[in-house]
């Protein structure tokens, strides 16, 4: 069947009590046992699993084409949980420009548990060949890279982790499984932050990891279940009703972006445009090889932080937060939000200035972006 087909039935099927087209939300914390040792449909306890997590789950595996998947309370729960397959020695090579929790994570948190991370510019090949060592375990890749919009060969990436029996983590949140295929260019594990555009609505925190050999999914589980960071009821309702739009969404959301992303690299008070889908991006053919569509994340540089400032204070369609992929234009600063606890100098490195704003297009009437944007620049 096709994607839409797939996000809208692979795990909803009718509830088979009643018929109910939409399945319940089953709100209860414990399931009463048939008898001693018998449960009555498989589930005891709502932190090991539930109805509604498990039937998100199949359909996010059906999505990116995964042998299973598993859901979290949050995007960094998720990624946190792959993190712990590896052991006290192990050595991972993670994209430099990552999301600024994900720095945060690794450099504050899990290199007391003995991991060793290095943060290097994924897009060239023999940068990430150069910083493999030994003890290499694993490589995690953001493609494209929040918020610089940098794109790494997912297929070269995959090939080079095979070849040193490392393994490969895609976070495929900006561009979701609709836009991009990450499994079918080689990942052995696919990322997602649900509370972006796979729920889309802004009303649900969650995360995703998609595996394709099931003893990776066996420790995932088992971890899941043990730190009890699986998805609760509601969440995973929401998001499941969120994933069914999930194709015409995105179809809105990438003519949006390309649209809203060359407005602003033809406009005299943009310094620079950062978007995959404009001939001016140093991997526009990348993209395009390895991507159905540019997307809806783009970012552009104001030139001054005083200057995003006042723009920022001036839109009014656009909401100034710290999300993205939600069905409404959401805009931010991410040297002051989302990557604030990342050292100056590491985003300096990586390109993320103080006057640099992101922005993730959302399904308005593009016009309408358009003029609000135009309405903020006039405050420059």
């Amino acid at each position: 069947m096709g994607f839409a087909t797939n996000a809208i039935h692979v795990g909803q099927e009718p509830e088979p009590a009643t018929g109910a087209v939409v399945a319940p939300i089953y709100q209860t914390s414990t399931y009463v046992y048939a008898e001693l040792g018998k449960t009555r449909s498989g589930y005891d306890y709502a932190r090991t699993n539930h109805p509604n997590r498990k039937a998100l789950e199949k359909t996010v595996a059906k999505l990116e084409g995964g042998h299973s998947a598993y859901v979290f309370s949050s995007g960094m729960a998720g990624i946190d949980a792959v993190f712990r397959l590896l052991r006290p020695g192990d050595h991972v090579v993670v994209s430099e420009a990552v999301y600024g929790g994900v720095y945060r994570l690794t450099t504050q948190l899990l290199v007391h548990f003995g991991l060793e991370f290095s943060f290097v510019d994924t897009t060239d090949p023999a940068v990430v060949l150069g910083a493999l060592r030994p003890n290499t375990k694993m490589l995690y890749i953001e493609t494209p890279t929040n918020p610089t919009m940098r794109i790494t060969d997912i297929m070269a990436m995959g090939k080079l982790a095979n070849e040193r029996h490392a393994t490969l983590v895609v976070d495929n949140t900006f561009l979701t499984p609709y836009l991009q295929r990450p499994i079918e260019l080689g990942a052995h594990i696919v990322v997602h932050s649900l509370t972006k555009y796979l729920n889309g609505h802004s009303d649900a925190t969650g995360g995703a990891v998609i595996l394709t050999r099931p003893e990776d999914a066996e420790k995932i589980y088992f971890i899941q279940r043990s730190a009890g960071s699986g998805l609760a009821p509601m969440d995973c309702f929401l998001t499941s009703r969120g994933i069914k739009t999930l194709a015409v969404r995105m179809l809105q959301h990438n003519a949006n972006g390309l649209a809203v992303a060359r407005h602003l690299d033809a406009h005299p008070k943009v310094r620079r445009v950062l978007y995959p889908g404009l001939a001016s991006h140093p991997q526009h053919d990348l993209a395009r090889r390895q991507q159905k569509g540019p997307g809806a994340m783009l970012a552009f540089d104001l030139g001054t932080e005083e200057g995003a400032r006042r723009f920022l204070n001036q839109v009014k369609i656009c909401s100034l937060a710290e999300s993205l992929g939600g069905v409404e234009s959401l805009i931010s600063l991410p040297a002051q939000m989302t990557h604030s606890t990342m050292p100056k100098e590491m985003r300096d490195r990586i390109g993320i200035t103080d006057s640099l704003v992101r922005l993730s297009v959302g399904i308005e009437d593009v016009e309408d972006i358009i003029a609000d944007i135009d309405q903020a620049l006039l405050y420059l």
